[in-house]
């Protein structure tokens, strides 16, 4: 009998030991993904790219991330009629063709004394883009694409808008786009923004 409740006292150690194990893995795993580092990206004055813009192709069921802008998205274009231009923030072209055949990203830009962000997407070379809201200079923004057969879902602060896909896969097959300043005008001064993905 007492080499019964020997046997039952270890079974339940060794248990305990492993639950204990699996949560400090998990708690080890999910500090890890919260750690992620957010990534500044400087589009330079007179410029049109970001200084991280290195090609990555890959698949994409959806994409996650959080973005922060300065005071630097404040700004005035030297033509009127361009403060109206979408600049594009943070997305991947699809259809494995060029990003102005087929893509999606957020874009952005100054109006109207706020920063607004947009959904924008290319199909068949036909662009679209929808205003999804005003966002705060300073605050961090969650937002995200995913992929849902003929549509894509962009996602502002937990807020969805479709927009349509002209869809060859039922992933998204392409490069990461990476933030870029215009339309036709270059940045009037550096523009400062900072991603991360989660």
């Amino acid at each position: 009998m007492k080499a019964i409740s020997i046997k039952i006292c270890v079974c339940i150690a060794v248990i305990f030991s492993l639950t204990s194990c699996k949560k400090a893995i998990d708690s080890i795993i999910n500090r890890e993904q919260n750690n992620k580092e957010f990534v500044h990206h400087i589009i330079a004055r007179g410029q049109h790219s970001s200084n991280v813009s290195n090609l990555q192709t890959s698949e994409y069921e959806a994409i996650n991330f959080v973005v922060k802008f300065d005071s630097s998205a404040i700004y005035s274009t030297a033509n009127p009629s361009n403060q109206l231009d979408i600049n594009k923030l943070y997305g991947f072209a699809d259809n494995n063709s060029h990003h102005h055949e087929f893509s999606a990203r957020f874009g952005w830009r100054w109006s109207a004394g706020a920063l607004r962000l947009f959904a924008y997407n290319y199909n068949e070379g036909i662009v679209s883009d929808k205003e999804l809201g005003t966002v705060e200079i300073g605050k961090e923004i969650e937002c995200g694409i995913r992929i849902d057969g003929n549509n894509y879902i962009f996602s502002l602060d937990g807020k969805n808008t479709q927009m349509p896909r002209s869809a060859r896969s039922a992933l998204a097959k392409g490069y990461r786009l990476f933030p870029y300043f215009g339309g036709d005008e270059p940045a009037p001064h550096d523009v400062h923004i900072w991603i991360k993905e989660k």
